[in-house]
C-alpha cells in the first residue's frame, strides 16, 4: 500500500551531454524545496550524474550508460553488453526502482518512452496504480517535420494520447510551442501546460568555487555546453582572441566534460599563450562564473538559455545546425524577441565576424530590457501543479471510504 509520505520518480535517458541531467537536477531541488516531506529520486544514465551535489532529500539511480553512434544507433558506453542485453538491463532497473519507490508522480524528460521505448512498462505499470504520469519537454525539440517523423516511428503519439496525464513544456508559447505542427491530438493539446523557463540561481560559495583570474576586471564567459558539439565555437573564439585585431574583454573558456581530450589539450595550449584568455576544462557550479560575467557567448542549449535569462547577461548565440535544429530555432526565437543576438555558424571560421560580436557583445542589452511577462516563472508554476496532484492523491481515498 501506498505510504502517504510524497514521492516523485524523474527519468532522464541521458544517452550524452549535460542538458537532460542538470534540467530534472533543477526541478529536483526547486520540489524539495517546495514541499518539506518530498522525496526525489532521479533515473539517469549519465556517466558524471556523480559529479553533481544534490540536496536533501533529492537522491539518483544511475542506470548503465549508453552513446549515440554516428550513425544514429545505440552501443553500451563501457559495459560488454550488446545494445538489447543493455536496454533489457536498464528497463529492469527502472522498472524496479518504480515498483519499491511507489511514486505519486513520474516524471519523464523529452523522450515519451524513454531510450528505445525503455520506460513503456514502468509507464504501464504505474499507470495502474494511479500514479500521475508527466512528460516534460524542453522549449524547442527539433524542426516540426523532422519531429514528427521521428515521434510517429517510436510510438510516441500513442504514448500521449493514451499514457499520459500531463505535458509540461518548459518555455512560454508565445516564444516557440515544440507541439505545433507534428500532428499531435486535441487531447495531446489539452493536456500541455506551458510552464516558463526554469530559473537558475548561483550556488554558495565554496572553497571549490572556480574564481576569475582576471580580479574585479570584467569578463566574458564562453561556454559550449557538454561541450561534445562545441570545438567550432572554443576555436572560432580563441582564433578571434588571437588575431589581435579589436581590443576585447578578457574570456573565460569553459569546455565541458564530452568535449574531446584531443580537442581540450589543444585549447588549453593556445589559451596559455593569450593573456586575455583562461581556459577551464569544466566546472559543476559554472552558474557563479555566469553571474560574475559581463556578458556570455553559448551555442544555445536549454540550459544555457535558461541561465542567460537568470543572471540577465547580454549574449551571443552561435547554435549548431547539426544533428538536429534545436538550437537553431531557439536562437531564432530569442533573438526575434530582442533577448540575444546570434552568429550563425556558416560564417565560422571567418574571424573579423567573431570579433565584431564580441566587441559590441557588452554593449549589447540585457534580455530582461524585452520585458516578457512571466518568461521564467516555471518552477513555480511546476510547484503549484505538484501541489495540486498530492492534494488529488490525498482525496482519493477519502472518496473511497465514503463511497464516492
Amino acid at each position: 500500500m501506498r505510504t502517504q509520505q510524497p514521492k516523485i520518480l524523474i527519468y532522464s535517458h541521458d544517452s550524452f551531454g549535460l542538458g537532460h541531467l542538470r534540467r530534472c537536477r533543477t526541478i529536483a531541488h526547486s520540489l524539495v524545496g517546495t514541499f518539506d516531506d518530498l522525496s526525489v529520486i532521479i533515473l539517469s544514465g549519465s556517466p558524471i550524474i556523480g559529479s553533481f551535489d544534490f540536496r536533501s532529500r533529492v537522491d539518483f539511480v544511475r542506470v548503465p550508460g549508453v552513446i549515440k553512434l554516428r550513425n544514429g544507433e545505440y552501443s553500451a558506453h563501457s559495459l560488454p553488453l550488446g545494445i538489447e542485453e543493455m536496454l533489457e538491463l536498464r528497463a529492469s532497473i527502472i522498472e524496479h526502482t518504480a515498483d519499491v519507490f511507489d511514486p505519486q508522480v513520474f516524471i519523464v524528460d523529452k523522450e515519451p518512452l524513454g531510450l528505445r521505448g525503455e520506460v513503456r512498462s514502468t509507464l504501464e505499470r504505474l499507470g495502474k496504480r494511479g500514479t500521475r504520469l508527466v512528460l516534460g519537454l524542453r522549449d524547442v525539440m527539433d524542426d516540426p517535420d523532422v519531429l514528427k517523423e521521428e515521434w510517429e516511428r517510436k510510438g510516441a503519439q500513442e504514448a500521449l494520447d493514451h499514457l499520459y496525464d500531463d505535458v509540461w513544456v518548459y518555455g512560454r508559447q508565445e516564444i516557440h510551442d515544440p507541439l505545433a505542427g507534428i500532428g499531435v491530438s486535441d487531447r495531446v493539446h489539452d493536456k500541455a501546460l506551458f510552464t516558463g523557463y526554469l530559473r537558475r540561481e548561483a550556488p554558495a560559495l565554496t572553497a571549490q568555487t572556480p574564481r576569475s583570474p582576471f580580479g574585479e576586471e570584467p569578463y566574458i564567459l564562453v561556454t559550449p555546453g557538454g561541450g561534445g558539439d562545441g570545438v567550432e565555437l572554443v576555436d572560432w573564439v580563441l582564433r578571434a582572441y588571437e588575431a589581435h585585431s579589436r581590443p576585447l574583454f578578457p574570456a573565460i573558456i569553459v569546455l565541458g566534460p564530452f568535449m574531446g581530450t584531443d580537442h581540450q589539450e589543444d585549447f588549453v595550449e593556445r589559451s596559455q599563450h593569450l593573456r586575455d584568455v583562461h581556459v577551464i576544462r569544466f566546472t559543476p557550479t559554472i552558474e557563479n562564473l555566469m553571474d560574475d560575467a559581463i556578458a556570455i557567448v553559448g551555442m544555445g542549449g536549454y540550459n544555457t538559455f535558461c541561465e542567460i535569462l537568470s543572471f540577465d547577461k547580454p549574449t551571443l548565440l552561435v547554435p549548431r545546425i547539426e544533428p538536429r535544429r534545436e538550437q537553431a530555432i531557439r536562437a531564432s526565437k530569442a533573438e526575434a524577441a530582442g533577448l540575444v543576438s546570434v552568429l550563425p555558424i556558416e560564417h565560422y571560421p571567418k574571424v573579423e565576424p567573431m570579433v565584431e560580436q564580441l566587441a559590441r557583445l557588452p554593449l549589447q542589452n540585457r534580455p530582461s530590457v524585452a520585458r516578457l511577462d512571466g518568461l521564467l516563472g516555471g518552477l513555480d508554476v511546476i510547484g503549484n501543479r505538484v501541489s495540486e496532484f498530492f492534494a488529488e492523491s490525498e482525496a482519493l481515498p477519502a472518496r473511497a471510504a465514503a463511497g464516492q
